[in-house]
C-alpha cells in the first residue's frame, strides 16, 4: 500500500454495509465531486474508504467490468489528487469478490486540515462525516479543523480583545491554588501557583515583550470572551417535551462544576442500602461519577463552538452532552479504554493541578467502574461527530427507599397529593420544610447561610463541619472495618468537600486515622486501628 501502516479494515468488514468510515459507489459519477467531497471528509475525521463496485441499498456486489478497471482507478486518483487542497493522495486497490473486481480507494486521517475542494473554497468546500452521511462543515468545524491542522490547542491561543494586569494574574493565582488545597489530601504539599506556571501552561503567552491572556485564561476566569455555560434541566418522560425545571450556570470552571453537580444531586434520587441493621443512604448514581464526567465534559468541550454543555435529567437517565467532534485520533471505543487525547492543554494541566483531574484517560474509566459497582447498565456513550453525549440510566423511577419510606422526591412529585404548594423546589429544604431561601442558599446539611447570587458566591467558600455529620461518619467507622471518601458521601449526601472535611476534623481529634494515599485513602476507627490485630 501506497500509505504507510495497516488498511483501516478487511474486504470482509468493508462490504459488511455503509458506515463512517464506509461509502459505496456502484460506478464513479460522472461528476466526481459526488465522492471527492466524501475523500475530503475522509481526510478531516478518522479517514474512511470509498468502495466502487457495490450497491449501497442492496449491498449487492456488481464490480468494475474488467476491461476498464485500470482506467476506473487512474480517473479516481486523479480525481481526488486534482480536487483536494491540501493535497490528498489516496492508496487504491482492487479485489476480486466472487469473481467480480472491486476497487477500494482508501483515504487517511489528515494532518493539514482543513481539507476542502478547491473548486468551492474552504469556506464552502469543507465536509466532514456525520452519522455516516458528508455534510458540509460549519464555520465552528472548520475553525476547529484548522486549529488541529496548525497542531496547536484553542485554549494556548491568543484571546483577542482581552488584556490583563499583574493584579488579575495574582487574583488567579490564588484562586487556582486555594482549589488545589482545598481538594488535596494534605494542602500542605501543594504548591503555590505562579506566573511561570501560567505561561507553562499556556494560561498566559508572550507577544513582543507582554504577557497576554490566553482562551485558557478567560475560560479559568468566567470570563465572558470565551462562551462557558452549563445547562441543566429536568424533564417529565424520557425526551424533552415537558421540562419540570431548568437552570442556566456561567462563571469559572470551580463555579460550574459545583453548581452543576449540586444541581444533579438535589434531582436524583436518595434511596438506603442495609449492611445487618446499618442503613447507608445512597444515591441511584454514584457521585464520582457524575462529578468525574461533569469535568470531563468542562475540560474536553470545544470552546469553538459557541453551544453549551447540557445535562438534562429524565425519568430513566442522566445524560450530559459535550458540545464539539471528538478531538483528531479519538474514538468512543478508545476513550473507553482509557486513551485521552487532550484538546485543551492548558485547561488539562490547571485542572490537573487543581486535583480535579489524576491521570490522563482514566476519569471514564472509573466513571465505568463506578457506574457498574452500583449494578448500574454501562454508560452510552453516543456521536462524536459533532457532539459527546453520555447516558447513565437511572436505578429504577420510584421516589421511595427500599424501607418504603420518601427520602428524594422529585421536583415533579411534590404536588402528587394534590395540593398546590405555589412554591418551587428550590425554596423547600431537605426535608420539606419552607425556609423562604434559595436551595443554593442552604449548606450541605440544609442549614441555611447567607443568601448570595451563584456568581458572587465563593466556589469554595468554607462549610462548617456539624456535629450530627460526624456522629453519622463515626457510627459508620464502628461497624466497618475502614470507610472511603466515596463512603463518606453517600453516607452524608453532602459533596467531596464538604466529606473531606468532616474525615479530617475527625483525624485532628484522634477518633480516627487515616490509611493509604491518593484514590486509595481510606479511613478507621482511631481504637481499631491502633489495637493489635495481627
Amino acid at each position: 500500500m501506497s500509505q504507510k501502516g495497516k488498511r483501516l479494515m478487511s474486504i470482509e468488514t468493508l462490504l459488511r454495509g455503509e458506515s463512517k468510515n464506509v461509502e459505496y459507489k456502484l460506478t464513479p459519477p460522472s461528476r466526481s465531486i459526488n465522492y471527492t467531497k466524501t475523500a475530503v471528509a475522509f481526510a478531516n475525521g478518522q479517514g474512511g474508504c470509498l468502495v466502487f463496485g457495490v450497491e449501497d441499498q442492496t449491498l449487492r456486489v456488481v464490480g468494475i467490468a474488467e476491461d476498464k478497471v485500470f482506467t476506473v482507478m487512474d480517473s479516481i486518483s486523479d480525481a481526488i489528487v486534482n480536487s483536494c487542497e491540501p493535497l490528498i493522495i489516496p492508496d487504491i486497490t482492487m479485489h476480486d469478490v466472487a469473481g467480480k473486481t472491486v476497487i477500494v480507494a482508501e483515504i487517511a486521517p489528515g494532518l493539514q486540515r482543513p481539507y476542502h475542494i478547491k473548486s468551492l473554497g474552504q469556506e464552502q468546500g469543507t465536509f466532514v462525516r456525520v452519522a455516516g452521511t458528508t455534510r458540509q462543515a460549519d464555520q465552528p468545524t472548520i475553525r476547529e479543523l484548522t486549529i488541529e491542522g496548525s497542531n496547536r490547542s484553542f485554549d494556548q491561543v491568543q484571546c483577542l480583545g482581552l488584556s490583563v494586569t499583574e493584579e488579575d494574574i495574582e487574583a488567579l493565582c490564588a484562586s487556582l491554588t486555594k482549589t488545589a488545597k482545598d481538594n488535596a489530601e494534605d494542602p500542605e504539599k501543594v504548591k503555590t501557583v505562579t506566573e511561570k506556571q501560567l505561561l507553562q501552561w499556556g494560561v498566559l503567552a508572550e507577544q513582543d515583550g507582554q504577557l497576554v491572556p490566553t482562551n485558557a485564561y478567560a475560560i479559568l476566569t468566567g470570563n465572558t470572551a470565551v462562551r462557558s455555560v452549563v445547562q441543566c434541566g429536568v424533564f417529565k418522560g424520557t425526551t424533552k417535551a415537558v421540562f419540570v425545571d431548568r437552570r442556566e450556570f456561567a462563571g469559572t470552571p470551580q463555579e460550574l462544576i459545583e453548581e452543576s453537580y449540586q444541581y444533579v444531586l438535589r434531582n436524583i434520587h436518595m434511596g438506603a442500602r442495609f449492611k445487618g441493621v446499618y442503613r447507608q443512604d445512597v444515591y441511584e448514581i454514584p457521585p464520582d461519577a457524575i462529578r468525574e464526567l461533569i469535568v470531563n465534559a468542562i475540560v474536553h468541550r470545544s470552546y469553538i463552538d459557541h453551544s453549551s454543555i447540557q445535562i438534562a435529567i429524565y425519568d430513566n437517565r442522566l445524560e450530559i452532552t459535550s458540545p464539539g467532534r471528538l478531538p483528531m485520533g479519538q474514538t468512543i471505543e478508545r476513550m473507553k479504554q482509557g486513551y485521552s487525547k487532550i484538546r485543551n492543554e492548558a485547561l488539562a494541566s490547571a485542572f490537573e493541578y487543581m486535583g480535579y483531574i489524576e491521570h490522563w484517560g482514566s476519569g471514564i474509566l472509573r466513571v465505568l467502574q463506578e457506574v457498574r459497582d452500583a449494578g448500574l447498565p454501562e454508560p452510552e456513550f453516543l456521536g462524536g461527530d459533532t457532539d459527546l453525549r453520555i447516558n447513565i440510566y437511572r436505578n429504577g423511577s420510584e421516589t421511595g427507599s427500599d424501607d418504603g419510606i420518601v427520602t428524594g422526591l422529585r421536583r415533579d412529585s411534590l404536588s402528587d397529593d394534590g395540593i398546590v404548594t405555589g412554591l418551587r423546589r428550590d425554596s423547600l429544604s431537605d426535608d420539606g420544610i419552607v425556609t423562604g431561601l434559595r436551595r443554593d442558599s442552604l449548606s450541605d446539611d440544609g442549614i441555611a447561610e447567607e443568601t448570595t447570587s451563584k456568581t458572587n458566591a465563593a466556589p469554595n467558600a468554607a462549610i462548617a463541619v456539624v456535629p450530627s455529620q460526624k456522629e453519622r461518619i463515626l457510627d459508620a467507622l464502628r461497624k466497618n472495618a475502614s470507610i472511603s471518601i466515596s463512603d463518606a458521601i453517600r453516607i452524608l449526601g453532602v459533596q467531596e468537600r464538604q466529606a473531606q472535611r468532616i474525615l479530617k476534623s475527625l483525624v485532628e481529634e484522634g477518633s480516627a486515622v487515616k490509611i493509604g494515599a491518593a484514590r486509595a485513602t481510606r479511613y478507621a476507627e482511631a481504637k481499631k486501628r491502633t489495637e493489635p490485630h495481627e
